[in-house]
């Protein structure tokens, strides 16, 4: 039986996803739930609902009893997606996080140089990701908002260092963080229906590939890995490929950047709409604004899989860089 729900309800649910503390998002879950219609189509989702604000009454709990503790731990998201950048000890991820970014983190050559979380805002093409370098993962003792600040990210770079046993240090962080139900996507054979799992997008970062000689430890290393799972080699000294690693990191998230322009203009190519990849016309629309959305007849597009000034309607899948001009 379909769920039948209403436009209120959609409303109710883009506050949810908007929400930015446990507060909100359960005054809008409670709201949806209100106003779903009350029939057999529904109980399921519902009952999902009901989970959905169960778990944030834990985290408001929660954040209630941790209070200053958690403050170093709860970076403020910025720009389009947050990544953490995460390895074992002297790997590396101070310098490549100052390298990619414009955070300060304290570079040096000894172990556990770094205590807590220090964000930064890396550049890519018009748009801002956050990267956090994090304290290093060790089975002596990991502080558990850590992995709570992992867990809210939407993606992970992994960290090694090809000149000291990377696989021991790959294996040794994925383990740590398995052990707390984090796992890569598509690692392990689990999928988003494994409940109390999180699965993120992960890069495995192989860095101080500062000279021709380390690229026989990458290859080395690369025939380790299972189901020739890649690897990006960089160097955080000589800036070698960290614009394909930006690049990478921007595909990880999966999104796509859309451009706008009024009929008779020049597109805006500053700014960006940034939106989830498979995303159509209609949620770009109600991105920029929800009447805008009601109101949308048509438009017309420029990209690389259309004819320029190609009309399309509103179910309309975008392509990452496409130039959407708006009809309504």
């Amino acid at each position: 039986m379909p769920a039948n729900l209403p436009p209120a309800y959609f409303e109710a649910e883009q506050r949810y996803r908007q929400a930015k503390s446990p507060a909100e998002g359960i005054a809008a879950l409670e709201e949806m739930l209100a106003i779903m219609p009350k029939h057999k189509g529904t109980d399921k989702l519902k009952a999902d609902l009901r989970r959905r604000i169960s778990k944030l009454r834990i985290k408001q709990h929660e954040k209630k009893k941790v209070g200053k503790r958690e403050s170093s731990f709860k970076v403020e998201r910025e720009g389009v997606g947050q990544v953490v950048v995460i390895g074992t000890p002297n790997v590396g991820k101070s310098a490549l996080v100052a390298a990619l970014t414009n955070a300060d983190p304290v570079v040096a050559d000894f172990p556990h140089s770094t205590w807590n979380p220090t964000p930064g805002m890396m550049n890519f093409e018009g748009i801002q990701i956050q990267l956090i370098d994090t304290p290093p993962i060790t089975r002596e003792y990991m502080e558990p908002l850590f992995f709570d600040m992992v867990r809210r990210s939407d993606a992970m770079l992994v960290v090694v260092d090809v000149h000291t046993d990377p696989l021991l240090q790959l294996e040794e962080t994925l383990s740590v963080l398995k052990e707390r139900r984090i796992v890569p996507r598509g690692w392990g054979g689990l999928s988003e229906d494994n409940a109390g799992w999180t699965l993120l997008p992960l890069l495995v970062i192989a860095n101080k590939i500062d000279d021709q000689s380390s690229e026989e430890n990458v290859e080395i290393f690369q025939s380790f890995l299972e189901d020739d799972r890649p690897v990006i080699p960089v160097s955080a000294m000589t800036g070698r490929n960290l614009d394909a690693l930006k690049e990478s990191i921007f595909h990880a998230l999966d999104i796509i950047r859309i451009y706008t322009k009024v009929p008779g203009k020049e597109p805006d190519l500053a700014e960006p709409f940034v939106l989830k990849k498979g995303s159509t016309l209609e949620e770009l629309a109600l991105k920029i604004h929800k009447d805008l959305s009601a109101k949308l007849k048509f438009a017309r597009l420029w990209g690389a899989q259309v004819y320029d000034g190609q009309m399309v309607q509103r179910d309309h899948v975008l392509q990452d860089g496409d130039i959407v001009e708006l009809h309504v």
